[in-house]
């Protein structure tokens, strides 16, 4: 198992009354770091709230070499093929091949996925979207009876995401609650991000100084942050051209992630540190004025809950580009064509804090959870021998009590439930 944060219960323990039934199943995909990031911090957000959790890696649930294809083939086919992952992004929206053999490896996994759910779940999240569809499958089949969520931890919807059987569809921004229910006609809730603590405000001066200096940066001067996700993947090198393009005094701390590679080629350039893999990131980006970013991915989310400014320049294919899309629409992120808008936007947001209000929410993620766990309890176990549920997130959120499903869904979500279907008059 790639990723685990507790033990799976074993037989014995799932089949004593409802022990099963007060604990969640979340899986997510080693994938990147963006899909296992929000599962973590949903993770320890539920056990701090005394619930019990079990991780797993839908990765694990594949054929050894389809899980490999899976891993490597994305940064591969990012930075060696990107018009044919473009291509592949935008064949998975329509029938046809592509959307048949994803839905295929989803069917793959689901024989190990449904040997982890007969645990006895009362609700099983996903953060990963082919998860989302095999976990959706299994509850149209009548195979699942646990309460499913989808997280998503892209801004930008795309079918593989939406499953007409998974009973709610949780988002980091109200722009992405509003997109789903837009073009896939799918009730989905704003909960705010799943990121840690660290990022919850500005860094304090004190300490940006000293994490300025430790990174060897000016202690007043202008810095970007750019980031290219956990795999370091797209044009990061054009980025940092335009950033430091003649007469520019800005400074550029890149986050190259795992690709040691591209941390060895911007080695050494004047006014660039380029970082490895890094656990400070919170710190990091308190020191930074703006952050500017190719994927739109956990980053994004990180600085938006900071009140960073974001800027997105050279998205990458497939959901970078879609989630550029979004964040500049939504007023999130700006979006700028060539390096003299960049440069140009970049300056505009030095010594100004980015609207922290687009990744808060009244109810968040881990809160939804604890209720429809409670209400799962209460509905199995007779009233006179009910016990007090799990203590919850004091958060002030409404009891869901399904309320995702209370809009109703068109008939069109009926045939094909491995992906739902869409007209093309509501813009497909």
């Amino acid at each position: 198992m790639s990723v685990v944060r507790s033990q799976v219960p074993s037989g014995d323990d799932a089949r004593r009354g409802d022990t099963g039934r007060e604990r969640v199943l979340v899986i997510s995909a080693s994938v990147g770091a963006g899909h296992d990031g929000a599962a973590a911090e949903l993770t320890a957000r539920l056990q701090r709230a005394g619930v019990g959790v079990d991780r797993r890696d839908f990765l694990d649930a594949l054929p050894r070499w389809v899980g490999f294809v899976l891993r490597q083939g994305y940064p591969i086919s990012v930075g060696r093929a990107p018009g044919f992952f473009e291509w592949l992004f935008r064949r998975l929206e329509h029938p046809g091949w592509v959307q048949a053999v994803a839905l295929a490896v989803c069917g793959w996994a689901g024989f190990r996925v449904r040997r982890w759910t007969a645990h006895g779940y009362g609700v099983v999240v996903s953060t990963y979207p082919m998860a989302s569809q095999t976990l959706g499958r299994l509850k149209a089949a009548g195979r699942l009876d646990a309460a499913v969520v989808t997280f998503l931890t892209d801004p930008a919807v795309h079918r593989l995401w939406v499953h007409p059987a998974v009973d709610h569809h949780l988002t980091v921004t109200e722009a992405t609650a509003n997109l789903g229910l837009h073009l896939y006609r799918t009730p989905m809730r704003h909960v705010g991000a799943l990121v840690g603590r660290a990022f919850s405000g500005p860094c304090p001066s004190v300490r940006r100084r000293q994490v300025r200096a430790e990174l060897g940066l000016s202690a007043d001067g202008p810095v970007a942050l750019v980031s290219a996700g956990s795999l370091g993947i797209g044009d990061v090198p054009e980025i940092v051209r335009a950033l430091r393009s003649p007469g520019s005094d800005i400074e550029v701390v890149v986050l190259c992630g795992r690709n040691a590679r591209l941390r060895r080629s911007l080695r050494g350039r004047p006014g660039v540190v380029a970082l490895g893999w890094r656990t400070d990131v919170a710190e990091i980006m308190g020191s930074a004025d703006v952050l500017v970013h190719n994927a739109g991915g956990l980053a994004v989310t990180e600085a938006l809950t900071m009140g960073l400014p974001t800027v997105t320049f050279r998205p990458i294919p497939g959901h970078g580009r879609a989630n550029a899309g979004v964040l500049e629409a939504a007023g999130l992120a700006a979006w700028p064509r060539d390096g003299a808008s960049l440069l140009a936007e970049v300056r505009t947001r030095i010594g100004r804090s980015g609207d922290r209000r687009a990744v808060h929410a009244g109810c968040d993620a881990a809160a939804v959870i604890i209720d429809l766990l409670a209400l799962r309890v209460r509905a199995e176990v007779p009233t006179e021998c009910a016990e007090p549920a799990a203590q919850r997130l004091d958060l002030g959120c409404d009891q869901v009590q399904g309320a995702d499903r209370a809009a109703p869904r068109p008939a069109r979500f009926g045939g094909d439930v491995g992906v739902v279907k869409q007209d093309r008059a509501a813009g497909s």
